[in-house]
């Protein structure tokens, strides 16, 4: 039920101001799914999903890396993150009409690509927070958070670890370079917009 008055606070502000969120906002959240605890353990983070906010027709969207990279209403987005909480982050240095529309046009290029359960550092396969990544560096040449080996992570946890040998067996590669949600979330490149 509090999740439900969020979201219709969250619209009526909408309808009657300026929209908060713009296109090319990076948008975290706790995600429910299998994997989220042990992202959040290795990380240290609340946050184990993200995306970038797109605005399509009037309506808010988030580009994301799920099953496949795609274009999610916002509403369904914050629907399944824990408890309906999310953040918002735009940078210090909000972008211009160009760069939006830049940032959008190399969105288009990712469109479509699966899901990276091995979170490899290539096109083929995406995963949320290197799609992000990728989008702002190719596009704007703006590098959102350091990347990190897997290694440096806290692989130690137990269900940090379950993940791994899941996903990889015995031939976990440590020296993979890697972007994580908590990553971009801590940048200072960024300032809050809005938390629910």
């Amino acid at each position: 039920m509090k999740y439900c008055w969020t979201v219709l606070l969250f619209w009526a502000g909408l309808a009657h101001a300026e929209p908060v969120l713009q296109d090319g906002d990076l948008i975290f959240h706790t995600s429910r799914s299998a994997q989220s605890l042990a992202i959040q353990q290795a990380t240290g983070s609340r946050y184990s999903h993200m995306g970038v906010v797109v605005w399509r027709n009037g309506k808010p969207f988030v580009f994301e890396a799920v099953k496949t990279v795609r274009l999610t209403p916002l509403t369904a987005w914050i629907a399944r993150g824990e408890g309906g909480h999310f953040v918002a982050k735009r940078l210090r240095q909000p972008l211009d009409a160009a760069s939006r529309a830049k940032l959008l046009r190399t969105a288009a290029t990712f469109a479509g690509r699966p899901y990276d359960l091995t979170f490899e550092w290539s096109d083929a396969r995406i995963y949320c927070s290197e799609l992000v990544w990728k989008l702002y560096d190719r596009a704007l040449g703006i590098r959102i958070g350091a990347l990190q080996r897997l290694r440096e992570f806290k692989l130690d946890d137990p269900a940090v670890r379950r993940k791994l040998v899941e996903r990889y067996g015995n031939k976990i590669p440590l020296d993979e370079p890697v972007i994580s949600p908590a990553a971009m979330a801590d940048s200072d490149l960024l300032v809050d917009v809005v938390q629910r």
